[in-house]
């Protein structure tokens, strides 16, 4: 007989014959109450989105989390260009017309609110620049930005936009990634999550910053959240490569070549040891991604090729300091775009030092003044850009987003020469692959103070770009803390008026 004291003492219960039956009679209770409850669909069943849809899971090789994945369905557009203006561009001077102003132009305004974001109110006033009608569908655009005005036909108006915050760093986060808070993934990291890069030699991810330097939200504008580390944006612009990709003057290249050899032989290794170490196979596909932008880096970002009509048009020399380099960063976005890189996200703007209209679109002041100095920088360049992707037929791969994370009052502030800020209305649009051209969606009220047809949440404008790149908002799901999260939380529905 086995010796007792080697059992445990569980083990020795089950000895005696009461307990044993015991024991096995609520075992077997538990066993017909478990078939009894699954017959009823009682049971805890697996995680499931908002609306109970079943998610879909990226099957991502942890040896190569950049390799590219099927979207969900069958879209034209295969990559995406994010062209972001931090500070909230005013949309009744620029994109949505309204009569009305003009008519009570210096007047108090009707049934509008006393006091705002930033204090009290002052008089409606009148687009501080004229509307004309441009391209054949006769698109009234401000004379403010008349490069981007005579491609209006290939554009695809959202003019009911409204947001939840009146905030720039919540309202940049929620544009970005779906939540006021910080923490979430960026619009970008959810699709190269899904869809990862064809260019496995350049990050899926790219975040080209302002010349003057980070937007009110930094990183988490292109951060990766809770997603994995691989999917976060990798940020540099034409004038600063990423850091620490030079080769130090002190080694040859084919001893750099000999070294890097060796680190892969011994990474393949530590590997072989730790199969199922998703981390450390994600560190490892890191490693050698930086090493593949030592050399795939510097060739993108050298514009010695580019004509000098191409440079001319963009607007590289005769502007401002400011527009040329901005201008640069543009020419830096289609060459990544060339190149296979699955998301570009452009910022036009920055905020190092409060902004306030000087170093981005925040114009609580002097509007007539400071939307100018923006729109000198960015006018011409972001046309440029987008008239070239459409030449080389690149457009019709690509979607473009034009967006800002909320609009301006249609009335001054009390300072008499500032708007200030109105997250019930205001206006992005998109172009390229799978939108329609010459089109615009949804109305903001007489005024532009709030969005009355069609109304349109931030929820609705992600749901859309998500699709438009194949992807099921509803099903395309980050398991979280309990929660199966993603980037239009339990929000959103797609757009299809706009699409083509």
């Amino acid at each position: 007989m086995t010796n007792p004291e080697k059992i445990t003492r569980q083990g020795r219960s089950l000895l005696d014959r009461r307990s044993f039956l015991g024991v096995a009679g609520l075992s077997t209770s538990g066993l017909a109450l478990t078939s009894l409850l699954n017959q009823d669909g009682l049971l805890a069943k697996e995680p499931s989105a908002a609306g109970g849809v079943e998610p879909i899971r990226p099957e991502i090789d942890a040896r190569n989390p950049y390799a590219a994945r099927s979207a969900h369905f069958s879209v034209p557009a295969k990559q995406v260009l994010v062209i972001y203006c931090p500070g909230a561009v005013s949309h009744v001077d620029t994109f949505d017309y309204k009569p009305a102003l003009k008519k009570l132009d210096g007047q108090k305004p009707p049934q509008l609110p006393a006091v705002t974001f930033e204090g009290p109110s002052g008089n409606i006033a009148k687009p501080f620049w004229d509307f004309q009608p441009k391209g054949e569908t006769g698109k009234m655009v401000s004379d403010l930005l008349p490069a981007l005005g005579n491609h209006v036909d290939d554009f695809c108006f959202f003019h009911s936009l409204s947001t939840e915050t009146s905030a720039h760093p919540q309202g940049e986060n929620f544009m970005n990634t779906g939540f006021t808070m910080e923490g979430f993934p960026s619009f970008g990291s959810w699709v190269t999550y899904a869809l990862g890069t064809e260019n496995q030699e350049l990050p899926a991810f790219v975040a080209i910053n302002d010349p003057r330097g980070l937007a009110r939200s930094g990183k988490n504008n292109f951060g990766n959240g809770f997603l994995p580390a691989a999917f976060q944006g990798t940020d540099f612009t034409a004038a600063n490569p990423p850091n620490n990709l030079n080769r130090h003057s002190r080694f040859s290249a084919s001893e750099d070549k000999r070294t890097v050899d060796l680190l892969a032989r011994l990474n393949a290794a530590h590997l072989e040891k730790y199969p199922d170490d998703a981390n450390l196979a994600g560190r490892i596909a890191s490693y050698e991604l930086a090493g593949k932008m030592q050399t795939s880096v510097p060739d993108v970002m050298n514009l010695d090729g580019e004509t000098e009509s191409t440079l001319r048009a963009y607007g590289v020399e005769g502007g401002s300091e400011l527009r040329g380099k901005y201008a640069r960063n543009c020419l830096l976005a289609r060459r990544l775009l060339e190149k296979g890189v699955r998301v570009v996200q452009l910022f036009n703007g920055s905020d190092p030092s409060g902004g306030n209209g000087i170093t981005n679109w925040d114009s609580h002041a002097n509007i007539a003044k400071t939307h100018a100095m923006q729109a000198e920088i960015m006018d011409v360049p972001t046309a440029a850009l987008i008239a070239d992707l459409k030449q080389r037929g690149m457009l019709d791969h690509t979607l473009v987003v034009w967006a800002t994370e909320f609009g301006r009052m249609p009335f001054l502030q009390a300072n008499g020469t500032g708007r200030d800020h109105n997250p019930g209305a205001f206006t992005c649009f998109l172009a390229g692959a799978g939108v329609k051209h010459g089109f615009s969606h949804g109305e903001s009220d007489e005024f532009g103070f709030k969005a009355e047809v069609n109304k349109t949440s931030v929820y609705d404008f992600n749901a859309t770009l998500l699709h438009l790149m194949g992807l099921d908002h509803r099903r395309l799901t980050f398991y979280h803390n309990g929660l199966e999260r993603r980037l239009t939380n339990v929000h959103g529905h797609v757009i299809k008026e706009a699409l083509a």
